[in-house]
């Protein structure tokens, strides 16, 4: 890996970092219950996206494949957390 791409990810890995400690704070203060969840989108998503840059780093595949599960279960998650807080259920019955 050559000295602008290393530094490119470090950057990158800096700045979802602090994405991922600013959406941290929002959701412990979030006023309702939606922005919560929002930050918790944030929160995973921007995990996601720092595993990646891990994979990217360190050229290994296993990074990915656990980024794509973090996707999925993370989209479940949402929209369960979405439809709980549209109807007060998850599963109807």
């Amino acid at each position: 890996m050559n000295a602008v791409l290393h530094a490119s990810v470090w950057f990158a890995q800096l700045c979802f970092a602090l994405a991922m400690v600013n959406a941290a704070i929002a959701m412990m203060r979030g006023p309702t219950a939606q922005d919560r969840v929002l930050a918790l989108d944030t929160l995973y998503i921007n995990g996601m996206l720092t595993l990646l840059l891990f994979g990217v780093r360190w050229t290994s595949f296993v990074h990915f494949e656990v980024a794509m599960l973090i996707a999925l279960f993370g989209f479940v998650g949402s929209a369960s957390l979405a439809m709980f807080l549209y109807r007060g259920e998850v599963i109807e019955p």
